[in-house]
């Protein structure tokens, strides 16, 4: 005989309680617990007898695992070169930012080359899914479709016949599982599908990937412990308002975790960006103040983005501090080594600094693209259309080098531009012959430089009033 045990799990980290709280002494959220039963046997249980398996010393051959190529490159480098075979891939991203899209792709350019992949929706009915391929021309791609929900019934139609190469569960949310007693979505059927499913991936060698869903500040839904017992986790980013998104790996068992795929959202799907930089770059504004082009590193491919900053005088008691695209620590920290090093006064002015194209920056070479910004904007002087900017600022105001400046200025050489303004130190690293190299040793000389071609700024006349 069993009794029915009752139980509160944290919807946020999947911690349990005896009795319900308002607080989960856990993780801190409030309203997070919910209840949730199952069958639990009164008493102690008889563990069963372990058996024995073989332990291998730590020499011997290592070998690459096998990986299968998605068709799509810019995936394939997130990945690392493919999809390893029993790997289980957690994709996540903001509602309508293309992860179905890209997919679906994915699995069309796997199947014509002769694969079997499967398609397993969870959110939408088989028809929607078909009217999706129809718009991106994928209709005649030998994808197999399904709409499912149960983690036995799909397991179970898997398993005839031969053995997909790719599975995709569209998403990871509505999945449910008989061996947990509680609602699809929650914490615990969750877990449990997940474990499921990853128990088949590892046992028959398919490389499965979960779509998950993302919360309003920018997590992945539901318990962390996903993440752990996955081998990659994917993060698709991009702003609503930009064609411009960034498939990024978080965690990569198999592969780096500083690489990112670009692509441009069209009307018939997403197309691949093999240079992001030129792309990034193609709407931009010469000659205004406050624009610094940046040449930066993501993972082995060097990218070239636009740095905006606004600085303007302020109407309120505390100036404002606004900043998309880059990490707002520092730039509290350029702004007092700035004001601390260089004799720039910004306590009575707003700042804005944005990154253009919707891209997110987290390395500290850009440092001085995002001082030279402000001090362009401060002063009303533009910088040389032509320059491109690279360094880290430290707290003393001297500028520090950066890793891979030959990466950096060999795709500046290649996109037109004519100088670099880079540390000091590092000016006599390879690059183009073309390229002229500027060497900076502390921030203060380059705002000398950039405040030395200030304008003034017009003044705008007063209203006249009529009569």
């Amino acid at each position: 005989m069993s009794k029915r045990h009752l139980a509160f799990v944290c919807q946020n980290c999947g911690a349990a309680a005896s009795r319900w709280q308002g607080r989960c002494e856990a993780c801190g959220e409030w309203n997070s617990l919910t209840e949730e039963g199952g069958d639990k046997p009164v008493g102690p249980r008889k563990a069963a007898k372990g058996r024995l398996f073989k332990l291998e010393p730590l020499t011997g051959e290592a070998k690459d695992a096998p990986r299968l190529a998605s068709g799509v490159n810019e995936l394939d480098r997130v990945t690392g070169g493919g999809f390893v075979r029993g790997s289980v891939i957690l994709m996540a991203g903001d509602p309508g930012i293309g992860k179905s899209t890209l997919l679906i792709q994915a699995s069309a350019a796997l199947a014509r080359a002769g694969h079997r992949a499967v398609y397993i929706s969870g959110e939408e009915a088989a028809a929607q899914v078909r009217l999706r391929a129809e718009r991106l021309g994928l209709s005649d791609a030998p994808v197999e479709l399904a709409s499912e929900t149960s983690v036995e019934d799909i397991i179970a139609t898997l398993s005839e016949g031969k053995v997909p190469r790719l599975i995709i569960i569209d998403s990871i949310q509505t999945m449910w599982t008989d061996a947990v007693e509680s609602a699809p979505g929650t914490v615990t059927q969750v877990r449990g599908a997940a474990q499921t499913l990853i128990r088949f991936a590892k046992r028959s060698g398919a490389a499965v990937i979960l779509v998950g869903h993302v919360t309003k500040d920018g997590q992945i839904a539901g318990p962390r412990v996903v993440e752990h017992m996955v081998d990659a986790v994917l993060s698709f980013e991009g702003e609503g308002s930009h064609q411009f998104r960034i498939l990024r790996a978080v965690k990569n068992r198999f592969g780096p975790t500083d690489e990112i795929g670009v692509f441009e959202m069209t009307g018939s799907g997403l197309r691949e960006v093999s240079n992001p930089s030129e792309l990034f770059l193609s709407e931009r504004d010469l000659g205004s103040p406050g624009t610094a082009v940046f040449a930066g590193m993501e993972g082995t491919r060097p990218l070239l983005v636009e740095i905006q900053a606004l600085v303007a005088p302020t109407s309120l008691g505390t100036p404002r501090r606004a900043v998309v695209g880059w990490d707002s620590s520092r730039l509290a920290m350029v702004l007092a080594v700035l004001e601390a090093h260089c004799g720039v006064k910004l306590g009575g002015y707003d700042v804005y600094l944005n990154v253009a194209g919707g891209m997110r920056i987290n390395e500290p070479a850009a440092d001085l693209a995002a001082a030279a910004a402000l001090i362009s904007s401060l002063a009303n002087s533009p910088l040389p259309a032509d320059a491109v900017y690279f360094g880290e600022v430290s707290l003393s105001g001297a500028i520090r080098p950066v890793s891979h400046s030959p990466a950096r200025l060999k795709e500046a050489a290649k996109l037109g531009f004519a100088r670099a303004v880079m540390p000091e130190v590092a000016r006599g690293e390879a690059g183009d012959p073309a390229l002229k190299m500027s060497g900076v040793g502390a921030l203060a000389s380059l705002v000398a430089d950039i405040a030395a071609l200030g304008k003034p700024r017009p003044v705008a006349e007063p209203r006249r009033k009529d009569g």
